[in-house]
C-alpha cells in the first residue's frame, strides 16, 4: 500500500484539480501534505524535490515580462506593424505572429493581456466580430510557449528533467532542438489565420499613438536572455545552470527597484507585486513533490511498458500515441502536472523500444502544449481571451471556439510531430 499511496494521491490530486479548478494551485500542495503525513516522504525529502532553480527562473522572467508590459514597448511594437501592414488582414496575421514571437520569452497571459488592445482596435476598425482576433491571439500565444525555456511552466519541467539548458532549446547534439519544431507550426498556423482573414478589408487604420516611457525593460528582458544563453555555454554538468534562476531573479528585482527608485513609480511596482502569480508558485512546488513521489515508486516505468507493448514495438506508432492522447488529455486538464508526470515515460519508451528520448519527450512537448488549443479552457491565455470578448459583449461559446480552434489544433500539431519525427526518430 506505501508503495502504491502516491500514484493514488496523483490520482485524487488530478481528480481535485479537474473538479474544483478555481482551487487548482493548492491541490498540488494537499497531495504533497499526504505523502507527508503518511511516510511516505520526510519534509527533507519533499522540500528536496522542489526544483528552486526553476521557480526562481519563473518568478523573475514574470517580473521581467510585468516591467515589459508597463514601459508599452511590445504595445508601440505592435502597432508599428499594423500600421505598415497593406491590408487588416496582413496585419492580423502579422499580429499573431508577433505575438507567438513575444511569447516564446514572456508568460502566455501576459502576452494576451498586452496585445489584446491592439486586437480590439482592429476588430473595431474593421468593422469584424472579435471573437476570431481573440481566438487567434490565444492559440498563437500557447503554441509558442513551448519554444524557449522561460517560454512556460512544462518547458521549464522538460528542462529539468531532460538536462537542458537555455541554449539545447534551440540547437541540441548538432540537430535543430524544440524551438525550430515550434517555428514550423508557426509558420503553419500563420498561414492558417491569414487564409482565415485575408479577405479583411477596412479604411486606413488610425490607431492612437502608443508611448515608451522607457526601454530599460526591453534591455533587462535582452539581458536575461543573453545571460541564460551565456550560462548555457559554461555550464559544466549541462543542463540549466545552477545560477540561472538567480540571474533572473536579480534582474527581475532590479528592474522593480529601478521602477520605484529612480522612475519613482512605487504604485506600479504595488500593482505588480499584488498581481505576482503567487499560486502558480504554490502549485509549481506542489507538483514538483508529489509527482517526485510518484516517479521514484516505479509505476511510470511500468506504464511505459505496458504503452510499449500496445504498440507492438513499433516506435511510430508509440509516437502518435503519446502525442495524440497529450492532446486530447490537455485540452481538458492542466498540462504542468501531465507534463510532469508523462515525461519519465517518455524516457522509459526510449529505453524499451530504442532511440532518442527525445523522440517521445519532444511529441510529450508537443501535444501538451498545443493540445490545451483545442478548447476554451484547456489553457489559462483561453480563458482570459474569452473573458476580454466577453467583457466586450462579444461571447466566445465552446462550439464558436472549437469550429476556428480545432482545425488550427490538429494543423499545427501535424506540422510539428512530422519535425520531431524528421529531426529525432534516427
Amino acid at each position: 500500500m506505501q508503495e502504491q499511496l502516491p500514484l493514488i494521491v496523483a490520482i485524487a490530486m488530478y481528480a481535485a484539480i479537474i473538479i474544483f479548478p478555481g482551487l487548482k494551485a493548492w491541490w498540488p500542495v494537499v497531495a504533497a501534505g499526504i505523502l507527508v503525513v503518511a511516510g511516505v516522504l520526510s519534509i527533507g525529502d519533499a522540500l528536496s524535490l522542489i526544483n528552486w532553480n526553476i521557480l526562481m527562473i519563473y518568478a523573475g522572467s514574470l517580473l521581467l515580462a510585468e516591467l515589459f508590459i508597463h514601459s508599452g514597448a511590445p504595445s508601440l511594437l505592435a502597432d508599428r506593424i499594423l500600421e505598415r501592414a497593406p491590408n487588416p488582414g496582413v496585419g492580423i496575421t502579422a499580429i499573431l505572429v508577433f505575438t507567438g514571437l513575444v511569447s516564446a520569452f514572456v508568460e502566455n497571459v501576459a502576452t494576451v493581456l498586452v496585445v489584446a488592445p491592439v486586437v480590439l482596435e482592429l476588430a473595431r476598425k474593421s468593422r469584424m466580430p472579435l471573437p476570431p482576433f481573440m481566438i487567434g491571439l490565444a492559440v498563437m500565444a500557447n503554441l509558442q510557449g513551448t519554444a524557449t525555456l522561460v517560454g512556460d511552466p512544462p518547458s521549464m519541467i522538460f528542462a529539468d528533467f531532460a538536462g537542458y539548458s537555455f541554449n539545447d532549446f534551440f540547437i541540441k547534439d548538432g540537430r535543430l532542438s524544440i524551438f525550430f519544431i515550434v517555428q514550423a507550426a508557426a509558420v503553419a498556423g500563420a498561414i492558417y489565420f491569414f487564409l482565415h482573414f485575408r479577405k479583411l478589408q477596412s479604411e486606413h487604420l488610425s490607431l492612437p499613438d502608443a508611448h515608451v516611457s522607457s526601454w530599460v525593460p526591453a534591455w533587462l528582458l535582452g539581458a536575461m536572455i543573453a545571460g541564460l544563453a551565456l550560462l548555457s555555454t559554461v555550464s559544466e554538468e549541462g543542463g540549466i545552470h545552477p545560477g540561472s534562476g538567480l540571474l533572473v531573479m536579480v534582474l527581475g528585482v532590479g528592474g522593480l527597484a529601478w521602477l520605484a527608485l529612480l522612475k519613482g513609480d512605487r504604485e506600479a511596482v504595488r500593482r505588480m507585486l499584488q498581481g505576482f502569480d503567487w499560486q502558480t508558485m504554490v502549485f509549481l512546488a506542489g507538483i514538483f513533490i508529489t509527482i517526485g513521489a510518484v516517479s521514484h515508486s516505479g509505476v511510470l516505468e511500468k506504464l511505459a511498458a505496458g504503452m510499449a507493448s500496445a504498440a507492438g514495438g513499433n516506435r511510430l506508432l508509440a509516437f502518435v500515441m503519446i502525442t495524440g492522447i497529450s492532446v486530447l488529455i490537455s485540452g481538458f486538464v492542466d498540462n504542468v502536472p501531465y507534463i510532469a508526470a508523462m515525461l519519465p515515460v517518455g524516457m522509459s519508451l526510449a529505453s524499451t523500444m530504442g532511440g532518442r528520448p527525445e523522440l517521445f519527450m519532444f511529441g510529450l512537448l508537443v501535444g501538451s502544449c498545443i493540445g490545451g488549443n483545442l478548447t476554451p479552457f484547456g489553457a489559462s491565455a483561453n480563458i482570459v481571451a474569452v473573458s476580454i470578448s466577453q467583457k466586450q459583449g462579444q461571447s466566445i461559446g465552446i462550439g464558436r471556439w472549437m469550429r476556428l480552434a480545432v482545425p488550427f489544433t490538429l494543423l499545427t500539431t501535424l506540422v510539428a510531430s512530422m519535425m520531431v519525427w524528421w529531426l529525432w526518430a534516427s
